[in-house]
């Protein structure tokens, strides 16, 4: 069974992936478990009276002890590949390994650094160019024909609406982007002294230089996580659009940033 899955490559693993995700939303019920443990086998190269009741419980048991899932939940597209995909394939991960992103101000600092035609998009050429430097982040060597394969594999598991681009809330898919920080706190928040204390901890989570003022992929990470509130799924260009506005509004004395004392004005607070 195990030499059966050395054959396994990503390309591969979509298309079986893609077998069983009927809605296309990233994941599979729980019970079809088994049975795509069974068409993998079969799709490795493994003739389906060969495969044995053993083979996939040793294959479920390998992935339950690995994530911990209830048999009956939805099961995402990278629990399994971390189990099935060899550890060279499993390019999906590689960002992972580290902490995962907590903060939309890293976030949107490689969304920048990656949008390099500032469209408001990340295009397949500039997708490559991210697992390019991704993988030599990680000192792991790639052939220019292997970089093909795996860029054109993320378009088709990430580009949800086929449109041959990544869009902001796609690649926050792909970096494991943590919950909007902002769902913390009711924004609507109570008495003057609640929501004063609430806005120092916003503020602190947003200003990660540590200067006092918000710039650069600072406001984007505000703005970005400030519109998610009212619109799910943003775009790169509306992203844009609200920035240039809260800058309008909020940079008071023009310097290009956005001091603490102005974003609370804007947001109609007071600091002694």
């Amino acid at each position: 069974m195990d030499r059966a899955l050395d054959s396994l490559d990503a390309a591969r693993f979509l298309q079986i992936w893609q077998h069983f995700d009927k809605h296309d939303d990233g994941h599979i019920e729980g019970k079809e478990l088994d049975a795509f443990f069974q068409h993998t086998l079969a799709k490795c190269g493994m003739k389906r009276e060969e495969i044995t009741e053993d083979d996939i419980r040793r294959l479920s048991d390998r992935f339950t002890s690995a994530h911990n899932a209830a048999a009956e939940g939805r099961l995402h597209l990278e629990q399994l590949a971390t189990v099935m995909l060899p550890e060279e394939e499993n390019f999906l991960l590689l960002f992972r390994r580290e902490t995962p992103l907590d903060n939309s101000v890293e976030f949107m600092r490689i969304w920048r650094n990656y949008d390099t035609d500032s469209s408001g998009y990340i295009s397949a050429n500039e997708l490559k160019g991210f697992l390019q430097d991704l993988f030599l982040q990680h000192r792991k060597s790639i052939t220019a024909d292997k970089l093909e394969e795996y860029t054109d594999t993320m378009m088709k598991m990430f580009d949800k609406n086929r449109d041959g681009r990544l869009d902001l809330n796609d690649l926050a898919r792909i970096l494991a982007l943590k919950e909007n920080f902002l769902l913390k706190f009711k924004m609507d928040a109570c008495s003057q002294e609640d929501r004063k204390r609430d806005f120092e901890k916003i503020f602190a989570h947003y200003d990660v230089s540590k200067t006092g003022a918000l710039e650069g992929p600072e406001v984007d990470g505000f703005v970005k996580d400030m519109m998610e509130l009212v619109k799910p799924s943003i775009s790169g260009t509306d992203l844009d659009k609200f920035r240039k506005a809260l800058m309008g509004h909020c940079d008071i004395n023009g310097d290009g940033k956005i001091q603490k004392n102005e974003l609370a004005l804007c947001l109609g607070l007071k600091l002694s």
